[in-house]
């Protein structure tokens, strides 16, 4: 879609008016004009010589986008910079002043009686004068409704500057015939018609309508910068240096001169100019501007920092691998202004009345002065009822009512890493009423981890975990990982040898152990070559049950025992789908699990239903199945559900998940974690709601305005307006519209605890890592390992824990009655004795 910048649009109708004449185009298919953000964008192959011909056609101008200001790539900040609101203002003094001047003229003397000069006591010619030359100082002041509005006027494209300067315009020209008049009466002698006729002039109503117009303008200038304020700070966190070693020298270059495998250097405090991998050093990361996080992460060799996060304490080397527009920064710039660039579906509605809302109050007030003149009002009376409906009427309220909750609403989401691509998936995550979460990777972990450890009563823990050792660290199994890390991670070593080892696919491993076949994999597989008793099939049933696979492993005929392994639920999961259910919204799990498995993760996590052992064409099915009972939106990380997330009503996909489910979904989690649903739900209402409040401000104020203006109440109420009041309604009403939209950055959303570091499984990984890196490299005296016996089930584990942990000193335990130890963490030196005493004191038995 090609980028065009568009200028002279003051109001929904001329936006409207520029999109119809872009549209009837030779070649263009689409059109979208945004009054917030002055800019268009069309898709077809229309020449853009053409396009801009069309716009200046209908009375505005425009130009095509350079490369660094299209939302093609990461915006610049320049074409944000609010340079209407100091303009505004300037007018503002100015009219003010003069304005001021010529009230003193029009109500202190000729109401009040205030002093003036004695050149003008008595002398009401004089007096009429000067406010006509007041009027016109700030009518000149003000041209540009003048230029605008009559310019709209000719091409056939009336826009609210139209209705203003036809307003002010009348008023003048009125006033003006009026003062002719005047000086016939005081030709004729007649004093007491032309002291009369002083009080009908109308020349500070047409400078008030116009000054008081300036006012509203300036506040929703002021108001509408404010809503791009998200788009700004992400703007302002991009570095405008580098500092790169090259030829084993430090040189602080340029961005715009980084190149890809460029090597640059991070001090605290420094931001990270282009996305890299850290080859050398480790340091804390504070990624808060980027996603919302506001515990730093930490971050060593082969961890990847993003551009415009902040170095916090250490110094680290890192290698650059996506610079400038393929910065993530740079992605999530050009996300949240491409949504400012689209249009909601609910905007259809003002657009339409926006296209014919300045003729037909045109038309409105031309009927409203000639019914007040056929029923007998005066000129001046009727033509002030034809001014004030002209005035009062407002079709920027209804133009603004969308776009500013758009920009707002998904400038809050970019603050809180969520990113919706469109104006469209804003609104449609508001209407959302299910959620279909993909299991593996969104709902659970995605990584199985050992759960259970079932040995046979001749043999030991240690003899069943080095076999299961030996055979699975050959294997590139998932299930077989997770055996191999629970391994490595109670620190044990292994001496067992496996000779011929072979992959049984769809059954497990085999190999040769001290001459003797050896086997791990399921009961199948087992039951060929050994004796499986019925307690043991048993045990297995049970733990399949609860969602874990088991796995049996055999040696010489006999079977040693089961590692039970499980993909067990995100921290965040129960959490978040339970406050999705409080919201009203239907929890669906899809998983191309067996049923077993996929219910007892389902139970865990809480869901409403579950859809079991369904291929990824099958996920997109179930997707049209749910669409019959209300808005979906499929919440997934992975390429097989990329066909689900696009035929969903909204697809959203965590962060962490593969390019291909980004590409395909409509609203991007960054930080990965399930509760964010939660938030981009929440935002979605709140800017439906917020719309929803405008639209009806907006269509209120007008339909309630227009009719008080044209008299309508007051044979009724007595009820009548001057036209002063009309142009400051009509300049608040836009200002209110616009305010009302910077009330979404007032949303509530869930915030993790400062103590819950880690929620999902990407930064969970780090965190281990780090430890037990640190715990290599650092102090070994902070770290205290105790062998127990007498543990036996995780009740066990639960009571020495807490009395190791109600110790002086002693920060963290970590137990295991798989292992048979007890890991702590201390802040200081504590005795063996002591430990020993307070474990020894429970009835266990410290080795």
């Amino acid at each position: 879609m090609e980028q065009y910048n568009v200028t002279g649009m003051s109001c929904a109708a001329c936006s409207a008016r520029v999109e119809k004449a872009v549209l009837g185009v030779d070649g263009v298919k689409a059109c979208s004009v945004s009054l917030l953000t002055n800019s268009m964008g069309v898709d077809g192959d229309a020449s853009p010589e053409a396009i801009i011909a069309a716009v200046q056609a209908a009375g505005y101008g425009a130009n095509k986008k350079t490369e660094s200001q299209s939302v093609s790539s990461a915006p610049n900040r320049d074409t944000l910079r609010d340079e209407e609101t100091p303009r505004l203002l300037s007018r503002l003094l100015w009219s003010a002043g003069f304005l001021a001047i010529l009230m003193y003229i029009s109500m202190g003397h000729i109401m009040w009686g205030w002093p003036l000069p004695s050149a003008f006591a008595n002398n009401y010619i004089a007096i009429a004068l000067a406010e006509l030359l007041l009027t016109a100082i700030v009518m000149i002041i003000n041209q540009k409704f003048f230029i605008n509005g009559f310019r709209g006027l000719t091409k056939g494209a009336p826009n609210m500057d139209t209705l203003v300067a036809l307003g002010s315009g009348a008023a003048f020209v009125y006033s003006v015939a009026v003062v002719f008049i005047m000086s016939a009466n005081a030709q004729a002698g007649d004093i007491h018609a032309l002291h009369e006729n002083l009080h009908g002039l109308y020349f500070e109503s047409a400078a008030m309508i116009l000054t008081l117009i300036t006012v509203g303008k300036m506040l929703e200038a002021r108001a509408k910068g404010k809503t791009t304020n998200a788009l700004k700070s992400l703007m302002d966190m991009a570095p405008q240096t580098a500092v790169l070693v090259r030829d084993g020298v430090e040189v602080e270059v340029k961005i715009e001169e980084v190149k890809k495998g460029d090597i640059f250097v991070l001090r605290p405090g420094e931001k990270v100019p282009v996305d890299g991998i850290i080859i050398e050093g480790e340091s804390a990361v504070n990624e808060s501007s980027l996603t919302g996080e506001s515990v730093p992460i930490d971050k060593t060799v082969g961890d990847g920092v993003s551009a415009g996060t902040i170095n916090q304490s250490g110094f680290i080397k890192c290698e650059a691998v996506r610079i400038g527009e393929d910065t993530t920064l740079s992605q999530i710039i050009k996300m949240v202004s491409d949504a400012a660039a689209t249009k909601a579906p609910i905007a259809k509605i003002a657009d339409k009345v926006s296209g014919i809302f300045v003729p037909v109050v045109m038309s409105v007030a031309v009927i409203t002065s000639l019914i007040w003149l056929f029923s007998g009002a005066t000129v001046g009376y009727a033509i002030a009822r034809g001014i004030s409906v002209l005035v009062i009427s407002c079709p920027c309220s209804l133009g603004l009512a969308t776009p500013v909750a758009i920009m707002v609403g998904n400038g809050v989401g970019a603050k809180n890493g969520i990113l919706f691509k469109t104006a469209a998936s804003l609104e449609e995550t508001g209407r959302v009423e299910i959620v279909a979460l993909d299991k593996t990777g969104t709902i659970t972990k995605g990584e199985p981890r050992v759960t259970d450890i079932v040995i046979s009563e001749e043999v030991s823990k240690e003899a069943l975990l080095e076999l299961a050792y030996a055979l699975e660290k050959k294997s590139e199994h998932p299930l077989a990982k997770a055996v191999v890390n629970y391994f490595e991670a109670c620190g044990l070593q292994s001496n067992v040898e496996v000779d011929g080892f072979k992959v049984l696919t769809g059954s497990g491993v085999e190999g040769i152990v001290d001459g003797v076949k050896a086997v791990g994999g399921n009961l199948k597989l087992a039951d060929t070559m050994a004796f499986v008793s019925d307690e043991m099939k048993k045990t297995a049933e049970k733990l399949a049950e609860q969602g874990k696979t088991p796995l049996f492993f055999a040696k010489n005929e006999s079977v040693l025992g089961i590692i039970a392994v499980a993909d067990t639920l995100k921290n965040d999961s129960k959490n978040a789908i339970s406050e999705l259910k409080s919201l009203g919204v239907e929890v669906v799990m899809i998983t191309g699990d067996n049923e077993k498995t996929a219910a007892a993760i389902g139970a865990q996590a809480g869901v409403d239903k579950v859809i079991a052992g369904v291929l990824p064409e099958g996920k997109a099915k179930a997707i049209a199945e749910l669409q019959s009972s209300g808005k979906v939106a499929m919440v997934g990380d992975g390429i097989n559900d990329a066909p689900a997330l696009t035929s969903a009503n909204v697809g959203v996909a965590i962060g962490a998940g593969t390019d291909v489910a980004i590409d395909a979904a409509d609203v991007v989690l960054i930080n990965s974690r399930l509760t964010d649903v939660v938030s981009a739900i929440k935002i979605g209402r709140a800017t439906l709601r917020n719309i929803h409040q405008n639209l009806f401000w907006a269509f209120f104020y007008n339909s309630v305005g227009i009719p008080l203006a044209a008299g309508a109440f007051v044979a009724w109420l007595g009820w009548e307006m001057n036209p002063m009041f009309g142009a400051a309604a009509m300049s608040l009403s836009s200002f209110c519209v616009v305010s009302n939209a910077l009330r979404l950055n007032l949303i509530k959303l869930q915030k993790k605890k400062e103590n819950d570091l880690y929620t999902d499984d990407k930064n969970e990984e780090i965190n281990v890592e780090f430890i037990k890196n640190n715990n290599e490299r650092k102090e070994q005296k902070m770290t205290k390992t105790l062998k127990i016996e007498g543990m036996m089930c995780p009740h066990c584990e639960a009571r020495v824990k807490k009395i190791l942990e109600a110790v002086d000193g002693v920060s963290a335990a970590d137990v295991s009655h798989v292992t048979d130890s007890a890991v702590l963490t201390l802040t200081k030196d504590v005795s063996d004795e002591l430990l020993k005493k307070v474990i020894e004191e429970q009835g266990y038995k410290v080795l």
